[in-house]
């Protein structure tokens, strides 16, 4: 399923924006895109959010800037100040006059000015990323769920057209012992063999026959999986392996139907039934 969500958060050390967005994959893919110095958090963030996902490729990205109590926080080396002050006296010494260094060779020396700029402290950078992240998957998931109601309205149509099919298979499918016996009588005549409608060995082969195509319990079964799709999709949990799974069930009772019927009409509905089914299926692919 398809979505996207965006979240931001300010601490006094921290600025975070979060983006998040979902694109149709069958299994669960979780991409995080974010500054080298936080990968230590990435089992957390990746933790987080299959805990509001189960299905598509995540794609995650993190914008981490310094708050104002960060920015404020300039720290002194005073050892490396002193040492710094002390090369110039020495460097008085040496040229036989007094050179004394100005607040801008302070600030042009590496270290002893530092803001800390290039340090993150993750459990810090956490306090922000955390609320951020929570609010882009809210968002994410309020636009994923309106999608998942249209789904759903999809499927059930789709499924309803699935079920006339099987109740056209179900009506049709008493009459095909008949039309065996007719056919066979005909054959028979045909070949100028006179028989008995009673006799046992037709009898037998009618009977043989009926038991061959006989579908109750495939149909019986169709009927299992159209209530337990509807189930599924009415549960609270994310149904979109268990409809799945029901898709291959149902595909295999219908092929069986098609194979033990012996019907030129029965298998026609089978193939329009099937095409059908492919639909849903695909459907199903992009449901959480």
């Amino acid at each position: 399923m398809t979505g996207f969500g965006r979240g931001t958060m300010a601490t006094d050390q921290w600025q975070a924006a979060v983006e998040i967005n979902s694109v149709n994959r069958k299994q669960a893919e979780v991409v995080v895109q974010m500054p080298r110095e936080l990968a230590e958090l990435e089992a957390r963030i990746r933790k987080t959010v299959l805990g509001v996902v189960s299905r598509g490729r995540i794609q995650v990205s993190i914008n981490l800037e310094r708050g104002p109590a960060s920015l404020a926080a300039i720290r002194v080396d005073e050892v490396l100040a002193r040492a710094f002050e002390k090369a110039f006296s020495d460097l008085s010494k040496a040229v036989g006059h007094e050179v004394r260094p100005a607040a801008t060779d302070y600030l042009r020396q590496p270290g002893i000015l530092n803001t800390g700029s290039g340090e993150v402290d993750a459990g810090e950078a956490w306090l922000a990323i955390q609320p951020a992240l929570d609010e882009a998957l809210a968002a994410l998931a309020g636009m994923r769920e309106n999608e998942g109601s249209h789904l759903r309205e999809d499927l059930l149509n789709r499924l309803g057209v699935l079920m006339s099919f099987a109740r056209k298979i179900a009506t049709e499918a008493p009459q095909r012992p008949v039309r065996q016996r007719e056919l066979l009588f005909k054959r028979l005549r045909e070949a100028e063999l006179a028989l008995d409608p009673g006799d046992e060995r037709v009898l037998r082969e009618l009977a043989l026959f009926a038991d061959r195509c006989d579908i109750s319990e495939e149909l019986t079964r169709l009927d299992s999986h159209f209530a337990k799709f509807r189930e599924y999709l009415d549960a609270a949990e994310p149904p979109g392996r268990a409809l799945d799974f029901l898709c291959q069930e149902l595909f295999r009772e219908f092929n069986t139907i098609g194979s033990k019927a012996s019907d030129a009409g029965i298998a026609q509905t089978v193939v329009e039934a099937k095409t059908e089914l492919e639909k849903i299926r695909e459907q199903v692919q992009n449901v959480e």
